[in-house]
């Protein structure tokens, strides 16, 4: 007797599928399709129970009828007769995939599978869907080479794997697929180069390939892509430069190869691509003068250049470019004069110029005919004024004019532009009274007018700035006046800065003061006491009143203040005892009371100890540690020493007697010495946490070393090395002249003094005259890069985000002079046992300039010929901006800042919420806003590290890292 095949087919699942009903509380389908559904539901993990309806009560009958098609996510034909869709997104599934149950799909022509945590192989079964017209495996975790087979997919229309874990080489057999319109690929670890049969897709109109590891050259056969419209590429580490072709895809409205290790000039063919409306090349090493025949591109909304070596000018002809919306040319070696033109184009909003040498004054139509919002030409050599319509469009947000040669005033340019937040005009020649209304400025957040020539005072109506956080005034040596009764009472205050103004009077009383961190009122004409009110000041962290006129005693209520951790009363008329109960300050680093009247016994607690003697200068009756011992028989309450007069002659006598016996001993000494010739002798200087080995003891280990990783941009490799106690430290080699080895001991000495919980220690340095062993702690688990894309919730996220900010805000402000990082990114943030975040490599770029005695040459590492100090803590604060976008991503947004500041922030936080997996309802959505807002901040405005710190600490109580 025979049986149709396909009666033999439905028997044959049906008894497959009862076997598994003895282990399920559901009763099977009586369909091959929904029993197939139901092995799929069973090799998967369901957090969220989100398939809780794919069931079947006992004794259902389906009639010839599928009866998954009620089920959440499948979708069949009208008649219920085959499936045609299954959408499985963000339903929080995880597990791996067997493909088994694929081979039955034969109808299917949507697959979606995204926002999900699906790891392992993507299963080869999946090649047998071959009538898939979209196939999305977006954001899971799948692994391995992406499976072969796909050129059987003659209808597909999008093939979207974006953000996944896959590896090895791009799959090249998809090019096969002509109905294709969408391929997106980024966001994965694919290696080695993009295929050039990826230039023969005749119907694509999107490709996204971006954020892997791919290499090798740019094919120009991707130039024959006649029909493609969007094109990233960028975020790879390829080979040479733009090919010439790419300006035959004459559909191209998106271009994005940035940080992509481009080099060369930019191709005048790209100008031919006249449908192009944004252009993204930044952060490569592209050389040469910009093409004036960027006019061609009529549609051009967004342009960004920036970060590169690029020289010459801004070409006149940009004023063509009426559509142009974003211009961004910041950090390149650009030159000359602003277009008078760029002021005229009408939808300009962005305009981004910062660090470049250009000089003359900015275009004085600037905001005249757009509503300018963002403007940051900080850097530069500009004169002249602020251009007086820069604010009539009403829209102006951020004006950063730093480090520039600007004269005149701020009235009529700024004096009713309410629309200000951010402010940040120090370091120019402003001159004038601050006519500023600020009760016309309810959003202002943060203003620095510091190192000007501003005269008149502070305007009495400061405290009706609401959102002011932020304001510096300092080193304007003749603003004068008085600090304003009310300024304490700024509800969001945070730091006040009045540094070197001639500012006179008393200290206003601290009656509201709940959010204020940093005062900094030294070096002016302050008189009478400090108020005792500065008790209500439960934030403060740091107080400097140095070099005023201030008197009466050390308030004890500043002991008790939780947070506090600087005080500096330096050089006033300050008089009595220090309290001892500042020796219970679990929080205090440093208490400079010098050159007053103070006297009596330092508090004896290691805090005090610590201190470096300087804190204690001139004070004549002071005694304790760190400054001379106290002989309690010999002191009176004032502190006073009562020696025999005697005595003291006698001791004089002695202590110069030692000090001509010591100089006779070293100079014998330095003549054997350098008799004998000091070339090859080793040395060791060991800092806190590393024991007193000798030379010897140190180099004995080298003798077995395990190279962990080579680093191109330093000297020479890290490596691992055991020492006799069995210590295991991380080193690394540099190398100096012997006439750079004193300099480059003094920049180690303060390294080695520098401890933060979350800074890598260097634990000590084993040199000779040529080269020096770095011994650090060894830190076992990996870096931030490596685990970037590891799935972790939104606490431990933040957590990381405060400690690298901790980190580095420590080598800016905690440090004197600053110490920059100088080589800031995710592979430079190691994780302790503890899996704390630890910066590794910090300062080392400083140190690599100072072994060279000539400035380095022109290099994408070195910037123009070596980069100040300043300009490194700008990049150091940019990159912590482009690492907190990484994190908020799991490493989908590398290196981006330049480009996301084009998308409206709400899809950004739609974006990033998901991918942490943070619905409307959570309480965390506005903490990720806020993260978001300082990632943004510190890759356009830069504010310092301090600033930025206080911005996200604000989200919770935190605690100090320093001093572990």
């Amino acid at each position: 007797m025979q049986f149709p095949m396909g009666i033999l087919r439905s028997l044959y699942y049906l008894t497959i599928f009862a076997v598994s009903s003895m282990f399920m509380a559901t009763v099977l389908a009586s369909d091959p399709l929904s029993d197939a559904l139901l092995s799929f539901e069973s090799e998967i993990i369901d957090d969220s129970n989100s398939l809780n309806d794919w069931i079947v009560p006992s004794g259902v009958n389906s009639s010839g009828k599928i009866l998954a098609c009620s089920w959440t996510g499948v979708k069949c034909s009208q008649d219920s007769s085959k499936i045609v869709g299954l959408d499985l997104s963000k339903k929080n599934l995880r597990g791996s995939l067997s493909g088994k149950q694929f081979n039955l799909f034969v109808d299917l022509v949507d697959l979606n599978l995204s926002h999900n945590s699906l790891s392992d192989k993507l299963p080869a079964g999946i090649s047998s869907l071959t009538n898939l017209k979209s196939l999305d495996i977006s954001r899971n975790n799948f692994s391995g080479h992406f499976p072969s087979g796909f050129s059987k997919f003659q209808n597909l229309v999008v093939l979207d794997a974006f953000s996944n874990s896959f590896s090895g080489p791009l799959p090249a057999d998809i090019s096969e697929i002509q109905s294709l319109k969408v391929l997106n690929f980024a966001g994965s670890y694919f290696r080695g180069p993009i295929p050039s049969e990826y230039g023969s897709f005749k119907n694509l109109e999107f490709i996204h390939l971006a954020g892997n590891s791919l290499s090798g050259n740019i094919p120009p056969d991707l130039g024959k892509l006649k029909t493609l419209s969007h094109m990233e590429i960028g975020y790879n580490r390829y080979e040479g430069g733009i090919p010439w072709q790419f300006g035959n895809m004459s559909e191209l409205k998106y271009l994005d190869i940035a940080d992509a290790n481009l080099y060369g000039s930019i191709p005048k063919q790209i100008c031919n691509l006249t449908k192009l409306e944004s252009l993204f090349l930044f952060s490569n090493q592209l050389t040469g003068l910009i093409p004036w025949e960027f006019s061609n591109i009529l549609p051009l909304k967004s342009m960004d250049l920036s970060d590169n070596l690029l020289f010459g000018q801004i070409p006149d002809s940009f004023s063509e470019l009426k559509n142009l919306r974003l211009l961004s040319l910041m950090y390149n070696n650009l030159d000359g004069f602003v277009p008078e033109g760029i002021a005229k184009l009408p939808q300009l909003d962005t305009l981004l110029l910062w660090n470049n040498n250009f000089s003359g004054s900015l275009p004085q139509d600037l905001g005249r005919y757009s509503k300018v919002k963002y403007v940051d030409v900080s850097t530069n050599k500009f004169v002249g004024s602020i251009p007086t319509d820069i604010c009539s469009g009403g829209e102006l947000m951020k004006l950063i004019l730093f480090s520039n040669n600007f004269t005149e005033g701020l009235y009529p340019s700024l004096s009713n532009c309410s629309s200000l937040v951010r402010v940040r005009l120090e370091d120019n020649s402003f001159s004038g009274d601050i006519s500023l209304k600020f009760s016309n400025l309810p959003d202002l957040s943060y203003l620095d007018l510091s190192r000007n020539r501003f005269t008149g005072g502070i305007p009495t109506d400061i405290d009706q700035a609401s959102g002011l956080q932020y304001f510096n005034m300092s080193n304007n040596p003749a603003l004068g006046g008085i600090i304003p009764l009310k300024t304490w009472s700024l509800p969001l205050l945070e730091n006040f800065s009045v540094v070197s103004c001639s500012i006179s009077g008393n200290i206003p009383p601290f009656q509201h003061c709940k959010s204020l961190s940093v005062i900094e009122l030294s070096t002016n004409k302050f008189s009478g006491i400090v108020p005792e009110s500065i008790s209500n000041c439960k934030e403060l962290v740091s107080i400097d009143l140095a070099n005023n006129n201030l008197a009466g005693p050390i308030p004890l209520e500043m002991a008790k203040l939780p947070a506090i951790g600087i005080i500096d009363m330096s050089r006033n008329s300050f008089s009595g005892p220090i309290p001892a109960e500042f020796g219970n300050s679990s929080t205090l680093k440093l208490l400079n009371v010098s050159y007053n009247d103070i006297w009596g016994l330092i508090p004896p607690q290691r805090t005090f100890r610590l201190m470096d003697r300087s804190a204690f200068f001139g004070n004549l009756k002071l005694c304790g540690a760190p400054l001379r011992p106290c002989h309690h028989e010999n002191v009176i309450p004032n502190g006073l020493d009562v020696g025999s007069r005697r005595t003291q002659k006698l001791a004089w006598i002695l202590i110069i007697c030692a000090a001509i016996v010591l100089f006779i001993t070293t100079a014998v000494f330095g003549i054997l010495y350098f008799k004998r010739g000091s070339k090859g002798q080793w040395k060791m200087v060991a800092f806190r946490g590393l024991p007193q080995f000798n030379a010897k003891d140190v180099l004995r280990s080298f003798n077995s070393v395990e190279v962990l990783e080579e680093v191109p941009a330093m000297p020479d490799s890290i490596c691992k090395v055991v020492l006799p106690t069995g210590i295991t430290v991380s080193v690394k080699k540099i190398e100096w002249e012997p006439k750079r080895m004193e300099i480059v001991l003094q920049f180690l000495h303060r390294m080695g003094n520098a401890r933060h919980s979350n800074l890598t220690r260097l634990l000590g340095i084993c040199y000779n005259s040529r080269l020096a062993y770095l011994l650090y702690d060894y830190l076992p688990n990996g870096n931030l890069s490596e685990k970037t894309r590891m799935k972790r919730d939104w606490p431990t996220k933040y957590k990381m985000v405060i400690g690298i900010a901790r980190g580095l805000c420590f080598l800016h402000h905690d440090c004197y002079p600053a110490i920059p990082h100088g080589n800031l990114k995710a592979s430079n943030i190691m994780f302790d046992e503890n899996m704390e975040p630890r910066l590794v490599e910090y300062g080392l770029k400083s140190i690599v300039q100072l072994t060279c005695p000539l400035p380095a040459k022109i290099t994408k590492e070195t910037g123009k010929f070596g980069t100040s100090k300043k300009e490194e803590l700008y990049m150091d604060i940019y990159n912590f901006g482009e690492i907190i976008l990484e994190v908020l991503t799991n490493g989908r947004l590398v290196n981006a800042a330049s480009s996301i500041h084009n998308t409206p922030k709400e899809i950004l936080i739609r974006e990033i919420t998901n991918e942490n997996d943070i619905d409307s309802s959570n309480s965390f959505k506005e903490e990720i806003k806020r993260v978001l807002d300082v990632a943004l901040l510190c890759t356009t405005s830069r504010p310092s590290m301090e600033d930025a710190l206080k911005m996200l600490s604000g989200l919770k109580p935190q605690t100090n890292g320093n001093g572990s």
